[in-house]
């Protein structure tokens, strides 16, 4: 996928960021361009090439979380109880980076909480995915993090304040 500079995009690991600009690097005796890219307090450089699994894709239109609503509303799917499988199904889906996969995280995470008592490795992927997904929900509906935090606890069953 080719991005300009300034572009607002959506790091599979980092989450939202801006293209600052593109560069080329020498690495390995081969020259390659990167799209060198601000994400909060960090800056990283995503081969332009696209080889590979893409890092960066567009934020997710605001006309798509209605599609995402209903799947964090929806009954979570159960989770292994074995801490080290969950944890591998769990960061498998992550890795994905896309929003779909993360909204399945954290609704199954909230779900297995009242079956059974989150480890800190859940916790740490849940909070993770919270923040992926609260980040980009709020770039693209373009609403305060805290109203985009209300209608997810909603969304997800919690009581409404």
């Amino acid at each position: 996928m080719d991005f300009q500079v300034g572009d607002k995009v959506i790091h599979r690991t980092y989450g939202l960021g801006e293209i600052l600009q593109m560069d080329e690097k020498e690495l390995s005796g081969q020259v390659n361009r990167y799209y060198v890219v601000k994400i909060r307090d960090l800056t990283v450089w995503v081969p332009t090439d696209g080889k590979g699994k893409p890092s960066l894709r567009p934020p997710t239109p605001k006309s798509e979380f209605k599609k995402l609503f209903a799947l964090l509303s929806s009954p979570g799917e159960p989770l292994s109880f074995d801490r080290f499988e969950r944890k591998t199904q769990l960061l498998e889906k992550m890795r994905d980076g896309k929003l779909e996969s993360i909204c399945q995280v954290v609704r199954d995470l909230t779900f297995h909480r009242t079956v059974k008592k989150l480890n800190d490795d859940d916790n740490t992927i849940l909070e993770r995915a919270k923040n992926l997904l609260l980040n980009e929900w709020r770039f693209s509906l373009l609403i305060p993090i805290a109203q985009a935090e209300q209608e997810l606890k909603q969304l997800l069953g919690g009581p409404p304040h």
